[in-house]
């Protein structure tokens, strides 16, 4: 039992596209709702709730009825801004069935950068919480750009929803993805593969049994949670790695269950 985990008051929930969106690229309508009905029910019980969710690309995909992803910026800052917008309307719906309200906050690298604005979303953030509101959080993926010194992107989910709980000084950060923990080798391929329980230490050996590429909807890999990891244990906080394909894996893994991987030193 990881009991330290039965203990947390402030939880940042990242969810990534592969939760959100079918492989067939519709919608996965049944994902939302359990997150809407999960994440409430942790503010029932008294807890703070911050929502790191991807998939403004993959909903606007959707939307506009492209099945691969456009090769320009602009191409994909368009399709971003429809599915940011469509994905913020289903999670109003979602979570207003349970009577839990929400809040929207886009960010840019950039704005965590610089003092003020990293205050500004600091306590935009702590405010809501303080509201009783659950704040759904993206990167703005309309404006984010990185190129040249303009250095606006995180590149994936992972780094802001590590980057989010450090601003927040969350007791944990639980991950979901498509995979049921980290392993000492792409499961897919490797059937020997072996999944941490535990990770206290993140180093070259574990960065080399990282993967590359996520979902062809998404942008994020192994080697980028790993990194995430990093941070997160940086900040002497905890991580926990699991599969999102059943959201209501997080009561579980709140309750102390040994699912998925525990990063934590």
């Amino acid at each position: 039992m990881r009991k330290q985990l039965q203990q947390v008051k402030r939880v940042v929930v990242k969810v990534g596209t592969s939760t959100l969106i079918y492989p067939n690229g519709n919608i996965n309508l049944a994902a939302i709702d359990q997150l809407a009905f999960v994440l409430t029910d942790l503010r029932n019980q008294g807890k703070e709730v911050i929502f790191v969710s991807s998939g403004a690309v993959g909903v606007g995909l959707n939307k506009l009825g492209l099945s691969t992803r456009p090769e320009t910026i602009r191409e994909q800052q368009a399709v971003a801004a429809v599915g940011q917008a469509e994905l913020m309307n289903i999670y109003t719906q979602r979570f207003s069935t349970y009577s839990q309200l929400t809040g929207q906050i886009l960010m840019t690298r950039d704005v965590i950068d610089y003092p003020t604005s990293r205050e500004n979303v600091t306590n935009t953030l702590e405010q809501l919480l303080k509201l009783g509101i659950i704040p759904i959080v993206n990167e703005n993926d309309t404006v984010a750009v990185d190129e040249l010194d303009h250095l606006t992107k995180f590149g994936d989910n992972d780094q802001l929803s590590a980057i989010v709980s450090q601003l927040v000084q969350a007791d944990v950060l639980l991950m979901l993805s498509d995979i049921d923990g980290f392993y000492s080798d792409n499961p897919a391929k490797n059937k020997q593969a072996t999944l941490y329980s535990q990770i206290s230490k993140i180093d070259e050996k574990l960065m080399q049994q990282a993967g590359g590429s996520g979902t062809s909807f998404g942008t994020g890999g192994m080697h980028s949670k790993l990194k995430a990891a990093q941070r997160v244990l940086n900040n002497q906080s905890m991580m926990v790695l699991a599969n999102g394909k059943q959201p209501k894996i997080i009561f579980d893994i709140l309750a102390g269950e040994t699912i998925g991987t525990l990063f934590k030193e």
